[in-house]
C-alpha cells in the first residue's frame, strides 16, 4: 500500500529548525486488523539504518507505486533528507514490529499553510493488516496538532488499494484525474462517518486480537515442572484433562517429558508452530521468556506469574517491560499473576487456567480481574449448572482488559451473556461507549469488589451503571442468580408478575418483594396438594395477563417433582414469557428444569432457594429490559459553543489544581453567569450596588453555603446592613450581585473527572434540606437529549420544578439545555477536573446561573478515548 507526494519525492521545501524537539505523546501501541500489535512513533536521524532495511525489502511494484519509477535504493542524501524531520513542517511516522520497520506514513506542508502532501509505503509483507490505516488517523491527529487541515496525494490508478483506503477513511475525499495520476484530496475535519469507522477497525481488531488467544492451534507451556502442584504442571495437566485439540508443548530446561509428554528445553526447540504460551517461570525470569516466545513467532501469552506490580516498584517496572517487549512483536498478554484462559467451545477445548474443573459449555463470558478469586467464582458457576462460553481471568491486567473481552464477545454468537467481576475500570470512558453498544443485544452484569473504592456515592455508581446500560449487582451471590435467568429465559416486557404456589406464607412473601422492588404481582394460590396438571393450568393462565411469572414449588411430601417440572417448562416455553421459580429451595437451574440442549438450553427455568431472591433478580431484568425499549438518543447540537476560546482557558492548567472564577469557561460554552462585583467594604457594596442596578443581593464570596445571602435589597441603606451583619460572619470579602427574577428554584449543578467513570455531570435542588440529604442524580457525559431530561427529573425533590407543593412551574427544557451544555465541556475538556454552578436560579421564563468556579488541573498523556487508535501505555 502505497502512495506519492506529487511533487516533493519527500523534498526538503522548508527551513529545518534547530534541533527539533522530538514529540514523544506522538508514540502508539496499536492493534492492527489480523489482532497482532505494532509500535508507531515520530521517526528520527538515528533511522537511517533502519529506513535502510525497511526499503531493501520492498518489491518492486511497491517502489514503484511509491515513487512512479523504479528506484532500487536510496541514496545517502536521501536517507537523510527522510530521517530529518522538524515534527511541524515535515513530519513521519514509523510502524516497528520488532526490531524492524514496516511502514512510514508522511506529510510536508505547502500552500496554503494549512495543506499537506501525504506519503504512505507498507512493506509488502505486512500489506493488508490495517497499517496504512491507523497510520493515517495518527498522522491525521499529529497534522491537526500542527494546524494542518487537508492531506493532498497522488496515486497511480492500478493503485487501488490506496484509493479504496482513503474513500473508506469517512473523511470528506475529493478526487481528480490528471496526466494519468489520481490526485486525492482529504478534508481531515471529524465527521459522524470517521467517527464510525475508527471506531469499528478498533471494534474489529480488538475482537480479533482476543479471539487469537482464545482459540490457538497450539500451546507451549513454559515452566511446566515434574514438581507436583507447580504451577505451570498444574497448567499442563489442567490442558491435557480437557482434552485441548491442538499439539502441547512442555518446555523446561532440565526434564525430557512432563505427565507423560515430551518436554522441550527452549521454544527455539519446537518443531512446529505455537500460537499460545502459557508463562509460569519466577517473574525474574519471565522476560527472557517473552523474547524466546517473541522469536519464535507465538501470538499471545498468558502469564500466570507473579512478582510483578502487585509486589511494588521493580515489579511494577518488569511488569511494564513485559508489555513493552509483547507489543514490539505482535503479542497481547493476559496477566501477569492471573488464573489463566479457558475457551469450552467442543473444537477447541481450551482450559489454560489453574482451575482443575470448568464449567460445561454455555452462553456466558465471564471475566475476572482477581486470579485469585477465580477458580471460586468457576467453581460456583459449575455449583449452579451453568455453563460458559469463554473465561479470562486478566489477574494485573497489564495488557489485555476487560474492555478488550467486550469487543469480543460482542462479535462471539456463542456468548450471549456477558458477567464482569471488577476491581478497577481502566478506560472507563471507553467502557461505557462500549457498554452501552453491547447492552442493546447482550445484557452484562457486573459486580465490583468491595475492597475497591469510587470516588462518587454507591448510589451514584448504580446510576452511572444503569446509564450504560450495565446491570450492577452488590455481591457474587446477585451475579449468579441474575446470569442464571439472563441465560436461560426471555427479557421481560414490563413489571406485571404472576405468582404461582403451592404456599401460601411464600406466596405473600413473594408479593411482598415485587411491591418493594416496584413490580405489580398477582397470585394464584394453588394449596400443597397441586400437581402437574394443577400448575401447568394456573401457570398458563396467569401468563396471559402478566410480562413474568415466579412459580413456588414447595411440596410439603415428596411428590411427582419430575411431572411438575417438566409442565412448568413446556407452558414457559410456550408462552415466550420468562419464568423462574423456588422450585424445592434449590440454586441454579435443575435437572429437571431443563429444556432440550446444550448449555443449559435457552427455555429451562431457573430456581432460587426463596423467593426474595427470583423476584429480585427479575427486578433488574425488568429494568434493564425497560432501559432497552428507551431511545438511546443523541448528544444534541448545540449553537453558541467556543472551543478554542475553552482550550486556551484549560490550557492553564498545572499539575496542581487551581480553582478559577468560571464565568468565562462557561461563556464559551453559551451558558452566561450573572455579573456580580467582590468588595471589601461597606463603600464599596454600596458603589457595587449603584452601577449593577437596585434590587441586588449581597453575599458570600464563593459557592456551595446555603443561607449566606441578602436577597432584593432596594437601596443602598439595605445594602450597607446587609454588608455588616454578613461581614462578622464571613469577613470583609464579600460579593454583590443584582437580583434574579422571582420566584425561581434554586439548584445546583456539577461536573467532575471520576477516576472510574470520566467525565461526570450531577444535579439537585439547591434547598437546605436537599443539600443534607445528598439529593443529586448523575450521568456520564456527554448527555443526550434524553440523559438531561432524566437528570432533571431524578432527585427526590424534583416535583418542585413542575409545580409541586406551591412551587410554580419553570423553564425545565431551558434548564436541560444547561445541563447538555455541561456535559459537553467536561467531555472535552478533561482538565476542568471539577466545575460547580451554585446556585443555578430556574424560573418561569428562564435559567440563572448565579455563581460558578471551576478547578483546573493538567492531563498528562493523550486521552486514550478520542483522537486515533491506541492500547493503554
Amino acid at each position: 500500500m502505497h502512495i506519492r507526494c506529487p511533487t516533493t519525492s519527500f523534498a526538503h521545501r522548508y527551513p529545518q529548525k534547530v534541533e527539533p524537539e522530538y514529540p514523544p505523546h506522538w508514540e502508539a501501541d496499536v492493534v492492527l486488523s489480523d489482532g497482532g500489535t505494532a509500535h508507531l512513533r515520530p521517526i528520527r536521524p538515528d533511522d537511517a539504518e533502519l529506513l535502510r532495511s525497511f526499503y531493501s525489502r520492498l518489491s518492486a511494484q511497491s517502489i514503484y507505486f511509491r515513487f512512479f519509477g523504479p528506484r532500487p535504493r536510496l541514496s545517502d542524501r536521501e536517507v537523510t533528507r527522510f530521517t530529518t524531520v522538524d515534527y511541524n513542517d515535515r513530519l513521519a511516522l514509523i510502524a516497528t514490529i520488532g526490531a524492524e520497520m514496516v511502514a512510514v506514513v508522511r506529510y510536508d506542508r505547502v500552500k496554503p499553510a494549512d495543506h499537506a502532501e501525504v506519503a504512505f509505503l507498507v512493506e509488502d509483507a505486512h500489506q493488508g493488516r490495517g497499517l496504512a490505516a491507523v497510520l493515517l488517523e495518527h498522522l491525521r491527529a499529529a497534522a491537526r496538532e500542527r494546524g494542518i487541515r487537508t492531506f493532498i496525494a497522488d496515486v497511480l490508478p492500478a493503485n487501488h488499494r490506496m484509493t479504496q483506503m482513503f474513500r473508506q477513511a469517512g473523511y470528506i475525499a475529493q478526487s481528480t484525474f490528471e496526466d494519468g495520476v489520481v490526485r486525492m484530496t482529504l478534508d481531515l475535519a471529524s465527521t459522524p462517518d470517521s467517527l464510525e469507522v475508527v471506531t469499528g477497525r478498533e471494534h474489529r481488531a480488538e475482537a480479533r486480537s482476543i479471539e487469537r488467544l482464545l482459540k490457538p492451534e497450539s500451546v507451549a507451556v513454559i515452566g511446566a515442572s515434574r514438581e507436583p502442584g507447580g504451577i505451570g504442571q498444574t497448567v499442563l495437566r489442567n490442558l491435557l484433562r480437557a482434552e485441548f485439540t491442538g499439539p502441547v508443548y512442555p518446555v523446561h530446561r532440565e526434564v525430557r517429558a512432563v505427565a507423560g509428554v515430551r518436554a522441550y528445553k527452549n521454544m527455539a526447540a519446537i518443531d512446529g508452530e505455537v500460537d499460545l504460551a502459557i508463562v509460569a517461570v519466577p517473574a525474574e525470569s519471565v522476560l527472557d521468556v517473552v523474547e524466546e516466545c517473541a522469536q519464535k513467532g507465538v501470538k499471545g501469552l498468558v502469564v500466570v506469574s507473579s512478582g510483578f506490580a502487585e509486589t511494588g516498584e521493580e515489579g511494577l517496572r518488569r511488569e511494564q517491560e513485559l508489555v513493552r517487549i509483547s507489543r514490539a512483536y505482535g503479542m497481547r498478554v493476559v496477566g501477569p499473576n492471573c488464573l489463566g484462559i479457558a475457551n469450552t467451545d467442543r473444537s477447541i477445548k481450551l482450559n489454560a487456567t489453574l482451575a482443575g474443573r470448568l464449567p460445561a459449555r454455555g452462553r456466558i463470558g465471564f471475566f475476572s480481574q482477581s486470579g485469585a478469586l477465580g477458580t471460586a467464582l468457576l467453581h460456583r458457576v459449575d455449583q449452579r449448572g451453568l455453563g460458559i462460553s469463554t473465561f479470562v481471568s486478566a489477574g494485573n491486567r497489564a495488557d489485555v482488559s476487560g474492555n478488550d473481552l467486550l469487543q469480543y464477545w460482542e462479535e462471539d454468537p456463542a456468548t450471549e451473556v456477558v458477567l464482569l467481576y471488577l476491581e478497577s475500570m481502566g478506560n472507563p470512558r471507553k467502557f461505557t461507549r462500549l457498554a452501552r453498544r453491547i447492552s442493546r443485544t447482550k445484557p452484562i452484569v457486573a459486580v465490583k469488589s468491595q475492597a475497591a473504592e469510587f470516588g462518587l456515592p454507591d448510589s451514584a455508581v448504580s446510576t452511572l451503571f444503569e446509564q450504560a446500560g450495565v446491570i450492577r449487582v452488590d455481591d457474587l451471590t446477585q451475579l449468579f442468580d441474575v446470569a442464571q435467568l439472563l441465560a436461560c429465559q426471555p427479557l421481560p416486557e414490563g413489571p406485571r408478575v404472576g405468582i404461582v404456589s403451592n404456599s401460601d406464607a411464600l406466596a405473600r412473601l413473594a408479593a411482598h418483594a415485587c411491591v418493594s422492588a416496584g413490580l405489580a404481582p398477582s397470585t394464584a394460590d394453588l394449596g400443597a396438594r397441586a400437581g402437574a396438571a394443577e400448575f401447568g393450568a394456573a401457570l398458563s393462565s396467569i401468563l396471559s395477563g402478566v410480562d413474568a411469572a415466579v412459580v413456588v414449588y414447595m411440596p410439603p411430601v415428596p411428590g411427582p417433582d419430575s411431572e411438575v417440572a417438566a409442565e412448568l417448562v413446556r407452558v414457559a416455553g410456550e408462552s415466550g414469557k420468562p419464568v423462574l421459580a423456588t422450585f424445592r429451595g434449590e440454586a441454579g437451574v435443575p435437572a429437571a428444569l431443563r429444556a432440550p440442549g446444550e448449555g443449559p438450553a435457552r427455555g429451562s427455568i431457573p430456581s432460587y432457594p426463596a423467593p426474595e431472591e427470583a423476584v429480585r433478580a427479575l427486578a433488574l431484568a425488568v429494568r434493564h429490559a425497560q432501559w432497552r425499549r428507551g431511545d438511546e438518543g443523541t448528544v444534541p447540537e448545540l449553537g453558541g459553543i467556543d472551543v478554542v476560546a475553552a482550550r486556551e482557558i484549560v490550557c492553564r492548567a498545572a499539575e496542581e489544581p487551581v480553582e478559577i472564577d468560571a464565568t468565562e469557561l462557561l461563556r464559551a460554552y453559551g451558558v452566561e453567569v450573572w455579573p456580580s462585583e467582590t468588595v471589601t467594604s461597606t463603600e464599596e457594596a454600596v458603589a457595587a450596588a449603584g452601577r449593577l442596578g437596585f434590587p441586588v443581593v449581597v453575599k458570600w464570596d464563593g459557592t456551595g453555603r446555603a443561607g449566606t445571602v441578602r436577597l432584593a435589597l432596594p437601596d443602598e441603606g439595605a445594602v450597607a446592613r446587609a454588608y455588616t451583619d454578613l461581614e462578622k460572619v464571613f469577613g470583609p470579602r464579600l460579593a454583590v450581585q443584582r437580583m434574579a427574577p422571582q420566584p425561581a428554584v434554586p439548584t445546583v449543578i456539577t461536573s467532575v473527572q471520576d477516576r472510574d467513570f470520566g467525565a461526570v455531570v450531577s444535579f439537585g435542588l439547591g434547598e437546605i434540606a436537599a443539600r443534607l440529604l445528598g439529593d443529586d442524580a448523575y450521568r456520564l457525559a456527554p448527555l443526550t437529549a434524553e440523559d438531561a431530561a432524566g437528570l432533571v427529573r431524578a432527585p427526590k425533590a424534583a416535583p418542585l420544578l413542575f409545580g409541586a407543593h406551591g412551587y410554580p412551574p419553570v423553564a425545565v427544557g431551558d434548564l436541560e439545555e444547561v445541563l447538555c451544555r455541561i456535559g459537553r465541556l467536561a467531555d472535552a475538556h478533561p482538565q476542568v477536573a471539577a466545575l460547580r454552578l451554585d446556585p443555578v436560579l430556574v424560573g418561569e421564563n428562564g435559567v440563572h446561573v448565579l455563581g460558578a468556579r471551576a478547578v483546573l488541573k493538567a492531563v498528562t498523556g493523550p486521552r486514550p478515548d478520542v483522537g486515533p487508535r491506541r492500547l493503554p501505555s
